[in-house]
């Protein structure tokens, strides 16, 4: 077993510096025939969620899993974190920058994504060290700065390739470096390689013997610079006291093996060229497929219609992908981006959701300003449109704060202005909504002015009650005819005709109509002789519900004769009519009456003159069978 046959001692420590927080994370695994150690530092500020950490678990769980060093399967296991570490960046932008370290014992190789570093030390010298994936490392690459400023240089953290990055990962990994005995391995975050230098790193690798004693060396001369800011940092040191020695007699199994396996490979290689030559053709089948696609989305642009022009670019790239042609992947990228921007923008036109769809037309204005391609003047025409379609909705929504307002007048001017202004710029889909709810805003004056009216009419309806019980029939009938009239407006049609019954009353009670006679008095007289004396007789007659009586006299009178009164009542009433004369002779006479069933009164006026005087009885009698009578006196007196 390779770990057993070994010596591999490792140690290390990681600080936050003067942060609340510290951000990075060491791990390391040491199995039977691999080990990896693994650094990593946190470069987001996500409070609940330690990227650093989450990179490193998931990259030791696979290598755990299947330890391996091939660099393939080292990518694979870097995307995978990768992946991860996207899916989880649901607040902020998850991002780390990490070192890999994988050994068999006797060989590494190392994996690098951001800045932190592997030193690796031989013999009291730096061997080897690996180098960032920043802007500052890129120009030194290029010379335009000095190697040796890249520690210091502003653009040190400025990463072309991390953990977490959106556009994808591609990690550095180096080729195997065969270690010997009394290497130092030393992995460090940006934090340690900041504030300690190579040198610095030596003098503390010459006065120490052990891991433990290197890391606590290297945090003293860091420490000791008393910087006012210091950020994390971590160190981890692995001292290779003894590598695996390799069996030398394996060699030659291993030349036997190839053999055996290089004459499947011949015969693997001659299908290979005959793949090839069907490859080619499929390439230029591609690449034919690939400018077709193209020149037919170049004119549905031209035809405005961009839908099928962006389903036409993604054709041509995703052939280009095919092809691994890294110039027309982009080219129809640039495509594919423009036309997108307009399909959005319709998109979020259709929705209605014209702030969003505004960013999108001004984007596309912007990015297709020198395209011959596309109507600048289009675009001008889409973002009036939607400028005024926002005017629009603003108006519709001070209606609709009108209308919750109860303030409907107000809200029906608004949408009359909203519609108007919808159906000039042909807005059709906004223009239905606003005509919706401008009926319903009519709708609720209607009935607000029906309520009132309703109002009206029973007030006019009381009114009329009211008059009519104080006996002012007149007033009755006029509120009653009123009241009748608003209900017949508003279709309101049961108070109609209880009101028709009221006003029939009203108008009984105002132009009464007189009943037939049921009975009555008369009497007559002869006078002859002025100054004469004249006696008359009565005679008493009875009656039943409402019979008469009649009596004759003579009576002297100057003036010659008098005639008796007639009268009639209904039930239970007697009401006395006028004559030419009451009995009367001499200077005067006078006649009382009673009655049972009603009153009479009579008046007249003779030569000799007189006066009737008729008292109706008190009470009404009740009525009596036909053998009881109602008892009527009459005395004259002359």
């Amino acid at each position: 077993m390779r770990k057993e046959n070994s010596s591999f001692k490792t140690d290390f420590l990681s600080e936050a510096g003067t942060f609340m927080e510290n951000r990075d994370y060491f791990a390391y695994v040491e199995l039977d025939d691999r080990a990896c150690w693994i650094v990593a530092d946190g470069c987001d500020n996500d409070v609940e969620v330690r990227s650093a950490e989450m990179a490193v678990q998931c990259l030791l769980e696979n290598f755990t899993h299947r330890p391996t060093m091939s660099k393939r399967k080292l990518e694979s296991y870097l995307q995978e974190a990768q992946d991860w570490l996207r899916l989880e960046s649901r607040r902020v932008r998850l991002k780390a920058s990490l070192i890999m370290v994988v050994t068999d014992y006797t060989r590494i190789v190392w994996a690098v994504a951001g800045n932190a570093r592997l030193y690796h030390f031989r013999g009291g010298r730096l061997l080897g060290q690996s180098k960032d994936l920043s802007l500052a490392q890129a120009m030194a690459d290029r010379e335009s700065i000095s190697a040796y400023k890249v520690d210091r240089h502003e653009e040190r953290h400025n990463l072309l390739q991390y953990v977490g990055k959106p556009e994808g990962l591609e990690p550095f990994i180096s080729k195997k470096t065969a270690l010997n005995d009394g290497d130092v391995l030393l992995l460090v975050t940006p934090g340690m390689w900041e504030s300690v230098d190579v040198p610095e790193m030596l003098d503390s690798l010459e006065d120490t013997e052990d891991p433990t004693a290197l890391v606590d060396t290297l945090e003293e001369v860091l420490l000791s610079k008393q910087q006012p800011v210091i950020g994390n940092y971590t160190a981890a040191a692995v001292y290779v006291d003894k590598v695996y020695k390799e069996d030398k007699k394996k060699w030659s199994k291993w030349v036997k093996r190839i053999a055996l396996v290089m004459i499947p490979v011949i015969i693997a290689a001659g299908f290979a060229i005959y793949y090839k030559s069907r490859t080619a053709a499929r390439m230029a089948e591609g690449l034919a497929n690939m400018l077709e696609y193209e020149q037919t989305g170049d004119t549905y642009v031209e035809e405005r219609n961009y839908a099928q022009a962006l389903k036409s670019y993604s054709e041509a790239r995703a052939e280009a992908k095919k092809l691994k042609d890294k110039v027309h992947i982009a080219l129809y990228g640039v495509k594919y981006k423009k036309v997108d921007l307009i399909v959005a923008g319709d998109g979020f036109l259709k929705d209605g959701d014209y702030e969003k769809a505004l960013t999108q037309y001004k984007k596309a204005k912007e990015e297709t300003k020198n395209d011959g391609l596309y109507d600048q003047q289009e675009l001008d025409q889409k973002i009036s449109q939607i400028d005024e379609y926002v005017r629009i909705a603003a108006i519709v929504q001070e209606a609709d704060l009108k209308a919750e307002g109860q303030d409907y007048s107000a809200a029906v001017l608004l949408y009359k202005q909203a519609r108007k202004a919808a159906l000039n710029v042909g807005f059709a889909d906004g223009e239905k909504e606003i005509k919706t709810k401008l009926d319903e805003a009519e709708a609720k004056i209607a009935e607000l002015v029906k309520e009132q009216k309703l109002l009206k009419a029973e007030n006019l309806e009381k009114r009329g009650d009211r008059s009519f019980a104080a006996g002012n029939y007149e007033a009755a009938i006029d509120a009653y005819t009123q009241a009748q009239a608003i209900y017949q407006e508003i279709a309101v049609l049961e108070p109609v005709f209880k009101l028709e019954r009221s006003i029939g009353k009203a108008e009984d009670k105002l132009n009464p109509v007189p009943s037939p006679a049921a009975g009555g008095d008369a009497g007559m007289g002869d006078g002859g002789g002025a100054g004469s004396d004249g006696t008359g007789s009565g005679s008493e007659a009875n009656s039943a519900a409402g019979g008469s009586s009649a009596g004759s006299g003579n009576a002297s009178s100057s003036a010659g004769n008098n005639s008796g009164a007639s009268g009639s009542g209904g039930t239970g009433n007697n009401s006395g009519a006028s004559g030419s004369g009451a009995d009367a002779s001499g200077a005067g006479g006078t006649a009382n009456s009673t009655a049972d069933a009603g009153s009479s009164a009579g008046s007249g006026a003779g030569t000799g003159g007189g006066t009737v005087d008729a008292t109706p009885a008190a009470t009404p009698a009740p009525t009596k069978a036909p053998d009881q009578e109602a008892t009527q006196q009459a005395n004259t007196t002359g």
